[in-house]
C-alpha cells in the first residue's frame, strides 16, 4: 500500500510539473533575414524552446515571448565550418610536427576546448572536424562534452584519426630507427582498410577521412596513396553504416580515384583540371577548397600579402577555384582552420569572394549547401520552421560586404543564447 501511494504521488508530481511548465519563446526582429537561400527584408523569427517555430514578416508571438529588437542586423542560419581541426593551432605558433610529437594530449584537449568556444562565438554553430592529427579519438570526447553542456562549442561531425597508407604520412623528421607517432591511422589492403574503417566507426566517427594522395612522391611531390580498389572498399564499408567518406586530394590521379570510388567531398583539390571538375560534377562530388589554409601557409613562409607578387601556389589556386566555379561544381565553405586561428573562420568566406564567388553564393555555401552536402539538411543550415534554432545576427548586410559576417552580435544554438 505504501509503495502504491509513493508511486501515485510521483506520477502526480510529474504530471503537475508538465502541466505548469511553460514553453520558452523568443521573437527575433532584425532588419533583414537570410534564410539559407535568399535575403528577406523585414522578416522575423519566432523560436520555441530549441527549434524555429515560425518565420515571416510581422509575426505574432505569445504573451510570454522575449522580444529581441535587432535593429541594424541581418539574421543568418548558424554558419557551418566545413573543414576544421580543433585539436590543432596555427603552424606559425608551433609547427605541425611539434604539435604531434611534443604537445601532451592534455594540452591539446585544453587548447581544443578553447578553440571550440572561439568558433562558436564567431558564429559557426556547426563544424566538420576532419582529423584529430595524432590525438586519437579526442575529437569524439570533445564532441560529447559539448553535447552534454560541459563546455560551450559548436555541433561537431568528427572524423577521428583519418586513414593514410603506410609510410605516406608524418611526422618523419626523427631517425628511421625510432618509431614515431603517426598523425593518422595507417592501413593497407582490402582487409586492412576494412578493419580500420570499422574501428573508427566503433569509436565514434561520423565521417571517414582518407588521404587519397600525399607528399610521398619522388622529391617530396604529392602522389596517390591508395589504389582504387582500396578506396572503393572504404566507401562501401562506411556507406553500409550511413557514413560518408571524404578525401584529402590535390593531384589529378588522387582525385580521379577518389571520385570514382564514391567519396562525398574532395578536400583542397589544388591541382584539379577542368576534366576532374567535370567528373566531380557528373558524380555529384563537392569541393571544399580550403583557400585560407594555402594563403596562411604562404604568409608563414615569408610572402607579404599585398606587398609582394603572389607565389605560384596562390596563382594556381585562383585558377583552379575559377575552373571549379566555371564547371558548376558544388562548393563547400571550409578553410582548414587550425592551420590558421580558430574563430577567424570567416577568412575563408572573404577569400571565396576575393577568388570569384558572389557574397550571396558564399552565404549559401556556408549554410544550406554545407548542410545538404554533410547530411544535415533536416536539422540546421536554414532558417525554417521545424529546424534547430541555430541562428546568428551580424551587423549590416553581408551580401553588400561579406566581411560583415565578422560583426557577430548574437549567437544562438538550439535556442540558447551564447553571445549577446
Amino acid at each position: 500500500m505504501y509503495r502504491t501511494f509513493i508511486l501515485a504521488a510521483l506520477i502526480l508530481f510529474c504530471f503537475t510539473r508538465i502541466a505548469f511548465a511553460q514553453d520558452a519563446y523568443i521573437l527575433l526582429k532584425p532588419d533583414r533575414l537570410f534564410d539559407g537561400k535568399q535575403m528577406r527584408e523585414s522578416w522575423q523569427v519566432l523560436v520555441k524552446n530549441d527549434k524555429i517555430e515560425a518565420v515571416g514578416p510581422r509575426l505574432q508571438a505569445p504573451a510570454n515571448a522575449v522580444v529581441r529588437d535587432l535593429k541594424g542586423t541581418t539574421l543568418l542560419p548558424g554558419l557551418i565550418e566545413g573543414h576544421s581541426h580543433l585539436l590543432l593551432h596555427p603552424y606559425n605558433e608551433t609547427p605541425w610536427n611539434n604539435q604531434v610529437l611534443r604537445e601532451s594530449r592534455a594540452e591539446r584537449i585544453a587548447r581544443a576546448t578553447l578553440h571550440a568556444q572561439q568558433t562558436l562565438l564567431a558564429g559557426f554553430t556547426t563544424v566538420r572536424d576532419l582529423g584529430s592529427e595524432g590525438a586519437g579519438y579526442d575529437d569524439v570526447g570533445l564532441k560529447q562534452a559539448i553535447e552534454k553542456g560541459a563546455v560551450p562549442g559548436p555541433r561537431m561531425l568528427v572524423a577521428t584519426k583519418a586513414l593514410v597508407a603506410t609510410g605516406s604520412y608524418g611526422p618523419k623528421e626523427l631517425s628511421y630507427d625510432i618509431a614515431a607517432p603517426i598523425g593518422a591511422a595507417e592501413a593497407d589492403g582490402i582487409e586492412g582498410v576494412t578493419r580500420e574503417v570499422r574501428d573508427q566507426i566503433g569509436h565514434g566517427a561520423d565521417i571517414i577521412k582518407v588521404y587519397a594522395d600525399y607528399r610521398w612522391g619522388l622529391n617530396g611531390e604529392a602522389a596517390p596513396t591508395f589504389t582504387l580498389a582500396e578506396l572503393k572498399q572504404m566507401v562501401e564499408v562506411a556507406s553500409s553504416s550511413g557514413r560518408p567518406v571524404v578525401a584529402h586530394a590535390s593531384t589529378p590521379e588522387g582525385m580521379h580515384r577518389a571520385i570514382l570510388a564514391g567519396v562525398s567531398t574532395i578536400e583542397h583539390g589544388d591541382g584539379a583540371t577542368p576534366e576532374i571538375y567535370r567528373l566531380m560534377k557528373k558524380h555529384k562530388v563537392a569541393l571544399c577548397p580550403t583557400l585560407a589554409a594555402g594563403d596562411a601557409i604562404s604568409q608563414y613562409r615569408g610572402w607579404r600579402k599585398g606587398q609582394a607578387p603572389e607565389p605560384a601556389r596562390i596563382g594556381q589556386k585562383r585558377q583552379s577555384f575559377k575552373a571549379a566555379l566555371d564547371a558548376g561544381v558544388t562548393i563547400c565553405m571550409g578553410g582548414d582552420v587550425g592551420v590558421f586561428t580558430h574563430g577567424d573562420n570567416a577568412r575563408e568566406m572573404e577569400m571565396m569572394v576575393e577568388y570569384g564567388m558572389k557574397p550571396l553564393q558564399v552565404l549559401q555555401s556556408a549554410t544550406s549547401v554545407n548542410a545538404d552536402v554533410f547530411g544535415l539538411a533536416g536539422k540546421v543550415g536554414r532558417i525554417k520552421p521545424g529546424l534547430l534554432a541555430d541562428i546568428i545576427a551580424v551587423s549590416g548586410d553581408p551580401v553588400q560586404n561579406i566581411s560583415q559576417v565578422r560583426e557577430v552580435r548574437l549567437v544562438m544554438k538550439g535556442g540558447k543564447v551564447y553571445k549577446d
